[in-house]
């Protein structure tokens, strides 16, 4: 890896250990006495440093990362595994002497949504001085993920976020920003989340967190009233609305990940897109852009990564000058095939593309048979496929993979019940 970094990438960063569960059951996972057969464990890296960062490696990114490990083990299990892709990768990892390493389980059975167990460690420390701004300062993005489990960045109302987004703006870099979903019974769940994004976002230019998350974090009335279950309550209206209070706090580009409903986008106007000028998209494309792309369906072996690679894809796809429809298709497609190939340890940018079956905008009407709260209109744009989709292969290193909309599975899997 040659040069400064495109794109840095810092916050959380522990080692991973999954255990291998799609023949496992939920309910076998919580049955107490209950011996549960798995197979084999996968050991890697895990954290947004980790998986956002190798994520645009393999999509051909130079990416530099920025993150904290313990004197120990488990510290030089991190390095290595690091080092087994490229060298470079460690070049900016600091060594906190002394202290221990994070490490995190996650438990991911079949068709089900991941369970973590965690230990934060040297993330708990994480804060500006870890951070390289000279590095930075050549970097076209930079990318911080997990604030919600590192623990000096949601103190204060974010005071030390802040200050990380603060000096990372001044260098004149674009700025990303993801979150992690708060355990409601942990120190993160007890924050005051809304006071920390108020007094970040004026300096984050793209923020869009899960769906499950931001509504814990700004509307935890309807996430609770709710129970979690938030996709079956979604219509456009209220992601537009929710997304223009995000705008009005200061980010640039944001929206939400919507698993298999897709990704929303909404972008800014003309002048709060001035502050991408570091990007080569095109600002009479993403000024006022509002996209709504359903997700792909293909068999899924478990969730761990999607969010992340799903990340990732938008930000390679913005640092490569592609439209907010090319962007959020991107997206959707690595999403879903992410979670199946990082199981078998392959190459996410070989498997991600996707056919260009979708829609450019949001749905035009919020009333849906199908039971989610959502129409997505699964309608071909001709005009756009009749574009090659040879530059967009190249400039984000993905290829085609055969997909089918997620509407159309939830109206097969709704006529089988009916059987």
């Amino acid at each position: 890896m040659d040069g400064s970094p495109e794109i840095v990438v810092s916050g959380h960063l522990c080692i991973d250990l999954i255990p291998d569960l799609k023949h496992v059951t939920t309910d076998a996972l919580v049955s107490p006495g209950r011996l549960a057969e798995t197979g084999p464990i996968v050991v890697s890296t895990g954290g947004a440093v980790s998986n956002v960062g190798l994520s645009l490696y393999r999509l051909g990114v130079n990416v530099g990362l920025m993150g904290t490990v313990g004197e120990d083990l488990i510290g030089d299990m991190i390095a290595s595994y690091l080092r087994r892709h490229s060298p470079d990768l460690t070049r900016f990892i600091t060594v906190r002497r002394g202290q221990p390493s994070s490490y995190t389980i996650a438990l991911s059975p079949q068709n089900a949504d991941r369970t973590f167990l965690h230990c934060p460690a040297t993330n708990d420390t994480f804060g500006h001085e870890d951070i390289d701004y000279s590095i930075v300062a050549r970097a076209s993005i930079f990318h911080l993920g997990y604030p919600a489990l590192m623990a000096r960045l949601r103190e204060n109302d974010g005071a030390e976020l802040r200050a990380i987004y603060r000096l990372a703006k001044e260098t004149g870099v674009v700025t990303s920003l993801d979150m992690a979903r708060p355990d409601p019974d942990a120190p993160s769940g007890r924050v005051d989340w809304r006071s920390v994004i108020v007094n970040t976002l004026p300096y984050v230019d793209v923020f869009v967190p899960s769906i499950e998350e931001i509504l814990f974090m700004l509307r935890r009335a309807d996430f609770d009233r709710w129970h979690g279950d938030v996709r079956a309550h979604l219509s456009q209206g209220y992601l537009r609305d929710l997304s223009s209070e995000l705008l009005d706090m200061g980010a640039v580009v944001t929206g939400f990940k919507l698993g298999e409903m897709g990704l929303y986008l909404r972008a800014g106007d003309a002048s709060a897109l001035a502050t991408l000028a570091r990007l080569p998209i095109s600002i009479d494309e993403w000024a006022n852009a509002e996209v709504w792309h359903p997700a792909f369906q293909v068999e899924v072996a478990g969730t761990t990564g999607a969010g992340d690679s799903a990340y990732a894809a938008l930000l390679t796809a913005m640092l490569r000058g592609l439209s907010p429809y090319d962007a959020a298709r991107i997206v959707c497609a690595v999403q879903r095939r992410a979670p199946r190939f990082q199981q078998r340890h392959s190459n996410v940018g070989r498997h991600a593309g996707a056919h260009r079956t979708g829609v450019a905008n949001p749905p035009r009407n919020s009333a849906d048979t199908s039971g989610s709260g959502v129409n997505h209109d699964s309608t071909t744009h001709a005009g756009q496929m009749a574009r090659s989709e040879s530059d967009e292969q190249r400039a984000v290193g993905v290829h085609r993979c055969r997909v089918r909309p997620a509407r159309q599975l939830r109206k097969n899997a709704a006529a089988r019940n009916k059987l």
